[in-house]
């Protein structure tokens, strides 16, 4: 199950980890992504709570935390190369994995339908 927020960021739910990443139209607003701040291993996000930044040639955006719970994991090879952000936004170039604290929290965010019309208004 994938579910996106409003702030253009996605999380994929694998059993009770949250894989998350900013989307495809995020990649494309922001241009050629250089650089990434990831969040620390072991920190506690609650949703909307600002998780890391990404910035880009054209300009820097902070990436929200869809979800609550607590980081389990960075994508390191992402710090090393951001383009992975722009060339597979949805599978290489994920940004963190939070383990859930409340799967509740999910039906708050919009599936793929949703979240594809709004980028319509």
């Amino acid at each position: 199950m994938i579910r996106f927020s409003e702030e253009h960021v996605w999380v994929r739910v694998e059993g009770d980890i949250g894989v998350v990443g900013i989307t495809v139209h995020a990649q494309d607003t922001l241009g050629d992504i250089v650089f990434v701040e990831l969040p620390a291993v072991g920190r506690a996000l609650a949703a909307g709570d600002v998780a890391g930044v990404v910035e880009s040639v054209k300009a820097a955006a902070d990436v929200y935390s869809p979800v609550s719970g607590t980081v389990t994991e960075v994508n390191e090879a992402l710090r090393e190369d951001p383009a992975l952000a722009n060339g597979s936004p949805l599978d290489a170039g994920w940004f963190y994995k939070i383990r859930l604290s409340s799967r509740v929290e999910l039906d708050s965010l919009m599936d793929e339908d949703s979240y594809a019309s709004s980028l319509m208004t």
